[in-house]
């Protein structure tokens, strides 16, 4: 479980976030939707300790990020959004990389890598070097990568960006699986049809504030809409206007 409470993050004179809280349950997908520069990113990083805000606090799993940070990342998997992965490795290498690095055994690697492997169907590609690699390859490696030490809590930032619809469909499968493992889901995205099929909750996010929160069917009895493309407008447009 995910709980942030009240963060903030300000870089000069522009707040990027401001006073965001939410709680992100285990056994469930939650959304950040909001347009780009909304703050989705920024909140993400705070999250899972790359970055300190300048208030508030952020637990997982009842760890403070901040007061215990290793113990904090060692429950979670984090997707960023640049993936990092070492060329002239094969999939399966980069992989075993960053088990080493989080201390398993060459038994738990193997076994850990086989389920993943299986998990993303990545069985075409994991002996072969990531030079080469389309996106869609680079980020289903990057993926399991980041699932190997087999984290509760996994944050991904905008997972199918630039994917084709085969490779999206494969990579929410893939998704609604973690969750049904009981694993507490996170990720940010901009596009609505990804929050519609996957999210169990949803925050909409813009100018770095929570304008909203719900389930995707709470939120178009919020506001009378039929998808949630126009519920997301509505609660933007009406937000801001009272801003105003």
């Amino acid at each position: 479980m995910i709980e942030a409470h009240q963060l903030r993050k300000s870089f000069g004179q522009t707040v990027a976030v401001d006073s965001v809280s939410f709680t992100a349950p285990d056994g469930s997908i939650t959304g950040l939707l909001g347009p780009n520069g909304a703050g989705k990113t920024t909140t993400l990083r705070m999250i899972h300790g790359l970055m300190k805000p300048d208030q508030g606090t952020v637990r997982i799993d009842g760890i403070d990020t901040f007061a215990q940070p290793i113990e904090a990342r060692k429950r979670i998997g984090v997707l960023s959004d640049s993936h990092g992965l070492y060329q002239r490795l094969t999939a399966r290498e980069n992989i075993a990389y960053y088990a080493e690095l989080h201390g398993m055994n060459a038994k738990q690697q193997k076994a850990r890598i086989e389920y993943i492997t299986q998990l993303l169907d990545l069985n075409e590609i994991i002996d072969r070097r990531v030079t080469g690699f389309s996106q869609g390859e680079k980020m289903k490696t990057a993926i399991a990568r980041i699932l190997v030490h087999d984290p509760h809590t996994i944050i991904l930032d905008e997972p199918t960006n630039g994917l084709d619809i085969m490779t999206t469909r494969a990579m929410r499968s893939a998704i609604k699986s973690l969750a049904a493992e009981g694993k507490c889901v996170v990720f940010s995205s901009h596009i609505m049809q990804e929050v519609t099929a996957l999210c169990d909750h949803v925050i909409i996010i813009a100018k770095g504030v929570v304008k909203g929160e719900g389930s995707p069917d709470a939120l178009l009895t919020r506001t009378g809409k039929a998808n949630l493309e126009d519920a997301f407008i509505d609660i933007i447009g009406s937000e801001q206007g009272m801003a105003a």
